[in-house]
């Protein structure tokens, strides 16, 4: 099943991703089966981050919880997030995932 996390956070994620980006993308690499893509979110190109978003393939919404609530950044600070069910419109996507 495929779900999207979006990320919301603001200025006390900046030490928090100082200390952890090594461990939080670690994490992302080991979990690449389920966690397709991801990523920071800005409002420009080179501007402070505001959040992030993660594409998944899981068995289901609760495995989604649990990869979000594993994540070093998470356990750090519990960011707040929506969790989307999310269905591809074009084909050629497959081959991201």
């Amino acid at each position: 099943m495929r779900y999207i996390v979006l990320f919301e956070e603001g200025p006390e994620m900046v030490p928090v991703r100082e200390a952890l980006e090594p461990a939080h993308l670690a994490f992302l690499e080991q979990n690449h089966a389920e966690i397709r893509m991801a990523g920071g979110l800005r409002h420009e190109h080179g501007g402070a981050y505001v959040g992030g978003l993660w594409v998944f393939d899981v068995a289901d919404r609760q495995r989604a919880v649990e990869l979000i609530e594993a994540d070093p950044y998470y356990q750090a600070i519990p960011r707040k997030y929506r969790l989307l069910a999310w269905g591809k419109a074009l084909p050629q996507f497959d081959v991201l995932m």
